[in-house]
């Protein structure tokens, strides 16, 4: 099957780079047809205000996809995302386990402990606020567009959005027809491991103009690269993933809509994809299959109502999310004896929010809601040996392999009111102001039941006999609660009517952070780091001028931002040496500032060329010596982020017989190499951390062709054409045996499309 399916590959390419460009061909309301698309820049409408506006007139800088934008350009998940934005960066060590760099502001690509610098939101849920676990990859198919906003969005957007906010905004139901679509990808990997992709959509009226359900599932099967010598087990990094959404939308009136969605994902990695060196390209040893699963479950009810003049929103989603964090931890002490951590968690999340906002064209625009935000987490927390370990040691008096187990649960607050005015000087004058005022408070509690031993010290020191218990008390932590204001304000000009300038000045923020071993003493070395109560909240002042255009016609439009950037109180993951546990804390300040742009360009009839980069310093400015001791950091010590990053994309569409439509592109890639951490090692000043490391420097190639014909599309790819397999990823932490994640191996393909 696989040899069959590399030779269709090869048969539909017409040439020997070809790559993913599958237009589904689906009508979208308010988009121009494909001839009209061949010989302008298409104008964009974005709702990053709350309200639907011209991506030009948005004071903000915005990259945004359409579904059309995504399969044109093979977009199935956040490594596309990010490759498509300027100035963004994903750090991915394995499936389900990521975490974007916006504008430089992240202290190294794992974040144990931390929310996320970038909020992730589907519709109106927010899924990144998970801390120390894993976050994820929903499916992209059949969404209305991605909004990916940079700098910080505190005002509309609240906690988490330090360094910019992620929308995922999901197809609303059509009560005006039946539709239905299929997407089917297969792809084999260098080296033979095979991809299956598929996806379907229904869409079906109900009442017709009135009530209509709209129906979306996937399913992904990939066979891994990443061979396991601790297991045995070859190609071990193989992914499982599956779920789907169903959306009942009701519209009795040109007033009133009801908008009910239901969605599942269920994302089963087999394995990390991280890779020790020192073992091979794409080799790893653990004692089990690490793993980073999870199972998301969102509920929606978006309720819509037109009074004259202004329109009022009510959002309210209730979320579930089951992860497993399995990862053996044997590192720590050079594979002498089997350590591990077997995590289950389980997250509630409430959401209600609730806007009035104005209808636009007047001298003031305005917008008012409110926002509360609930999440209860329980972690389990097992840390193991194995039986075969134990019994060869003599070490006895445990239950079972677990030395240590004990229960925690979080439970976190989020309330806020907003507001945001723009009043018009003039068409072409306008300064918009917008506040938040909001409170959030974080507090942990140790569950009863729970046990410690001292199996570290009888294990590192090659000692047998009993363990001795320690039973670990219930405990109630310190309820930590902040209030604060965050703010935006800006002026823009609009100089001509297609350009458009603006200057702002916006705040963000993240929640405060307790650690579940606050105040515990290392059994291994008593004179290490007590783990502290937790780090307060963070914020950072972004300071930005941009302008926006089109011109020629509509054949060139570009979007150029410059920006400064105060980070305040920064939030920090940090590790005890001893016995591996990890806490977060805060230290001094740091600074980024850069320029982002994105050119958009239509040559000729047929051609487009699109163009997007960034450059950006980042670094520490302020530190104190204890700061300094705690982090690892150092004074002007950068940050983990890419110096320069972007992509370069040319694309032609053009005419075949029978009047279907052939598209084929290639896209280069190019993110500059920056570092996993800080310099030096937590807890011990001055001494160096032994896993600092840079990623590599590293360019990838995609390319893609396709034919559309009337309800049929059918077309061939190939990504990372010249199969690059630079380290894109390093783990800063000793604890595990594999730490480099790379630029995942060539893959050829085809992608099939049929729309009802």
């Amino acid at each position: 099957m696989k040899a069959t399916l590399l030779a269709s590959a090869c048969a539909v390419a017409t040439l020997s780079v070809l790559v993913p460009t599958m237009a589904m061909a689906q009508d979208q309301a308010g988009q121009p047809d494909p001839q009209d698309r061949a010989t302008t820049v298409e104008e964009i409408i974005v709702t990053a205000t709350r309200r639907a506006e011209r991506l030009q007139d948005v004071p903000l800088s915005i990259t945004t996809l359409s579904q059309e934008d995504l399969n044109e350009r093979g977009i199935v998940g956040y490594e596309g995302l990010a490759v498509a934005t300027p100035g963004v960066v994903i750090n991915r060590p394995t499936a389900n386990f990521n975490n974007f760099t916006a504008r430089g502001i992240a202290t190294n690509g794992y974040g144990a402990n931390l929310q996320s610098t970038v909020a992730i939101y589907i519709d109106e849920l927010p899924i990144s606020a998970n801390g120390n676990s894993t976050i994820l990859d929903p499916s992209l198919y059949d969404v209305e567009r991605i909004e990916f906003l940079r700098g910080p969005q505190g005002t509309l957007f609240g906690s988490g959005s330090l360094a910019g906010a992620l929308r995922i905004l999901t197809h609303d139901p059509d009560p005006s027809r039946f539709d239905a679509s299929v997407l089917v990808d297969l792809g084999v990997v260098n080296g033979g491991g095979l991809r299956q992709r598929y996806n379907a959509m229904v869409n079906v009226p109900i009442i017709e103009d009135e009530l209509a359900l709209r129906v979306v599932g996937f399913s992904r099967n990939e066979e891994g690269y990443v061979d396991n010598v601790g297991t045995g087990i070859e190609d071990s990094n193989s992914l499982v993933q599956y779920g789907g959404r169903a959306i009942l939308q009701w519209e009795p009136t040109d007033r009133f809509t009801a908008r009910l969605m239901y969605s599942q994902e269920i994302s089963n990695p087999r394995d990390s994809s991280l890779s020790n060196p020192l073992l091979g390209t794409d080799v790893r040893r653990s004692d089990r299959p690490d793993k980073f699963q999870g199972d998301m479950r969102n509920l929606n009810l978006t309720v819509e109502y037109q009074f004259d003049g202004a329109r009022l929103t009510s959002s309210t989603t209730t979320g579930e999310y089951d992860a497993l964090f399995y990862v053996d931890l044997a590192g720590t002490f050079a594979q002498a004896f089997p350590f591990a951590l077997d995590a289950d968690a389980w997250d509630e999340n409430f959401v209600q929010e609730t806007r009035l906002v104005s209808d636009p064209g007047g001298v003031f625009d305005w917008s008012v809601g409110t926002f509360y935000f609930k999440r209860r987490r329980d972690v389990a927390y097992n840390y193991r040996s194995t039986p075969e370990f134990l019994a060869a040691r003599g070490i006895t008096g445990l239950p079972d392999e677990y030395y240590q187990r004990f229960g925690s649960y979080f439970i976190s607050h989020e309330m806020a009111a907003f507001g945001e005015v723009t009043y018009r000087f003039n068409p072409d004058l306008w300064v918009t102001a917008g506040l938040r005022y909001g409170s959030t408070d974080a507090q942990g509690f140790t569950e009863p039941g729970g046990y410690n031993s001292n199996y570290l010290t009888l294990a590192l020191f090659g000692l047998s006999g009993p363990v001795t218990i320690t039973p670990i008390p219930a405990a109630e932590g310190v309820k930590v609660e902040e209030n604060g204001l965050s703010y935006r304000l800006s002026l823009s000009w609009r100089p001509r009517p297609n350009v458009t300038t603006y200057a702002a000045v916006a705040t963000g923020f993240r929640p405060p952070i307790v650690n579940a071993r606050a105040g515990a003493v290392s059994t291994i070395d008593p004179t290490d780091i007590v783990i502290p109560y937790g780090a307060e909240s963070d914020n950072l002042v972004n300071y930005e001028i941009g302008v926006k255009g089109r011109w020629y016609d509509g054949r060139l439009s570009a979007n150029v931002a410059a920006y400064i950037i105060d980070w305040n109180d920064i939030q920090v993951q940090a590790n005890r040496v001893s016995d591996s546990v990890q806490f977060a804390t805060n230290i001094g300040e740091a600074t980024s500032k850069g320029i982002e742009f994105e050119l958009l360009a239509v040559p000729a009839t047929g051609w487009t060329i699109g163009l997007n980069g960034a450059i950006n310093e980042a670094k520490v400015t302020a530190l104190t010596p204890l700061e300094a001791a705690i982090s690892g950091a150092e004074l002007n010590e950068r940050l983990s982020g890419p110096e320069i990053q972007g992509s370069l994309r040319v694309n032609y569409n053009w005419q075949i017989m029978g009047g279907a439509d052939a598209n084929a592109s290639i896209a280069v890639a190019h993110v500059s190499s920056f570092p996993n951490s800080f310099p030096n090692t937590p807890g011990r000043p001055l001494v160096p951390l032994v896993t600092y490391d840079d990623t590599d420097d590293y360019t990838f190639v995609n390319a893609n062709f396709a034919v559309a014909f009337e309800t049929f599309t059918v077309g061939a790819y190939v990504e990372n054409l010249f199969n690059d397999r630079s380290v894109t990823y390093v783990h800063p932490e000793a604890f595990i045996d594999g730490r480099y994640a790379r630029q995942r191996p060539r893959t050829i393909g085809v992608r099939l499309g049929y729309e009802f």
